[in-house]
């Protein structure tokens, strides 16, 4: 290894560490539990996360479903989880006659509960509580750490869906736990696993479980059904175990890319001093819809401000460790609005970040990355296209809603929304317009690296 990439690997490193030390003292969230087998409704603060010995008593099932994101449910005690029934039991003393088998609660665990038509594609347990006997059932493997059971289903398979609603809540839902939990997984995909195995590693110490496909009966002392969502790419301190962060959850994404980053470090060409001192520009690139018609102009115009100048073009096959390096180590992202986005995640706090707005997408722009990058600490600016700079304005007289009332266009559904707005429609930048935010951004590049 050169002394260059030695050198780059500690900065790496320490950047790491020192947002580690950022963390809080461990503060807990725990509710009193009663004694009754099954409980429903508000016993905790909505959307907290908990550790589970602590807020259910043992052999009962507790569930809130106070969240319109999702509901949770809780089982500790003797707990048989059967793909064969799609069926999680608990064995409860608190159930004196032994005739008498009660289903409690079904839940279909995943994220978007709202969308009745989405979640009737998720798998649905069956949580049963049965007293407690001499036999109990069968029991195939016993796990002596408790279970996280989620579902993979739903809209995985788009990246923003896959953080947003599946490995953002897992981490809310377990990090707590110290890696020292099962994770049983509804609608597995491998991969899945080989996309987020690294970053699943770094929560658990235990295979997954394939829930679908694995026959065994498995048994846990303790459950957790579904997961806890706080926000859109968004992690809430003050309803976390630990008070942790979206920087924590950053840097775990960072020790789980690390032996890649390495790699990718050593294998890097040195870049001379002229590039070294320069602000590291990214520009996402998009194929297809929403893609930057004059983007080659547009990169000629950031060399020529000062930028040193990368293009990263995602692809679903990409690896999220590159991506990670990539914009991890960029002062500047920017980017048109659609999933590639969600890589703002990847970005160190302070880092500046553009994102062009297409016609018809002012809301959902906001929602979905504008306000998490400004909660993350990135300097967030919105650069909103004019209905000159859009494809549309040669496709729809300059008098049509389209191009002058996007709002009232978006009012009649999504499917307008999409057929119109996100899967026809591109953007020439006006670059004059567009050159005072990158000139803006290469100044407070270079306040920053000081």
């Amino acid at each position: 290894m050169n002394k260059r990439a030695k050198a780059r690997i500690s900065q790496f490193l320490y950047v790491v560490l020192a947002s580690l030390v950022l963390g809080f003292l461990p503060v807990y969230f725990f509710f009193t539990s009663g004694l009754s087998i099954i409980r429903s409704g508000s016993g905790f603060e909505t959307g907290s996360s908990y550790g589970l010995s602590s807020s259910v008593s043992n052999g009962t099932l507790f569930c809130d479903r106070t969240s319109i994101r999702s509901d949770i449910c809780m089982m500790k005690g003797d707990i048989r989880a059967d793909s064969s029934s799609y069926s999680v039991t608990l064995y409860s003393s608190h159930v004196m006659d032994e005739t008498v088998e009660i289903k409690h609660e079904k839940i279909r665990p995943y994220t978007r509960k709202w969308e009745t038509d989405l979640m009737k594609t998720v798998g649905e347990l069956d949580l049963i509580v049965n007293p407690r006997s001499g036999i109990n059932g069968n029991c195939n493997v016993h796990h002596d750490v408790p279970a996280i059971f989620f579902s993979t289903g739903g809209y995985t398979g788009n990246l923003y869906h896959e953080f947003n609603d599946g490995i953002i809540p897992l981490y809310i839902t377990s990090q707590h736990m110290n890696k020292k939990v099962v994770f049983v997984v509804l609608e597995y995909h491998d991969w899945w696993m080989k996309k987020y195995g690294d970053v699943v590693s770094q929560l658990t110490d235990y295979p997954i479980i394939d829930f679908d496909n694995d026959r065994k009966v498995h048994c846990f002392p303790e459950s957790i059904i579904g997961l806890r969502i706080h926000d859109e790419l968004t992690i809430d301190p003050p309803l976390m175990v630990n008070k942790k962060t979206m920087l924590d959850f950053h840097d775990l994404l960072g020790q789980a890319y690390l032996p890649r980053i390495r790699g990718f470090i050593e294998e890097e060409k040195p870049e001379t001093e002229q590039y070294l001192n320069k602000p590291k520009l990214v520009i996402i690139s998009r194929n297809g819809s929403r893609s930057i018609t004059n983007q080659d102009a547009l990169v000629k115009m950031a060399i020529d401000i000062g930028f040193n100048v990368k293009v990263l073009t995602p692809e679903r096959s990409s690896e999220l460790a590159k991506i990670y390096y990539m914009l991890n180590s960029s002062d500047v992202v920017i980017g048109v609005h659609g999933a590639a986005m969600t890589h703002l995640i990847f970005m160190k706090p302070r880092s500046f970040l553009i994102q062009v707005i297409p016609l018809g997408t002012d809301w959902a722009a906001d929602e979905y990355y504008g306000k998490p990058a400004r909660t993350f600490g990135l300097k967030y600016i919105p650069y909103k296209i004019l209905p000159k700079e859009s494809s549309l304005y040669g496709r729809y007289h300059k008098n049509d809603p389209v191009l002058t009332d996007p709002t009232s266009v978006n009012s009649k559904g999504w499917e307008f929304t999409k057929r119109i707005y996100l899967s026809h429609q591109n953007v020439t930048l006006n670059l004059q317009r567009f050159r005072k935010h990158l000139v803006d951004a290469y100044d407070y590049s270079r306040r920053i690296k000081g």
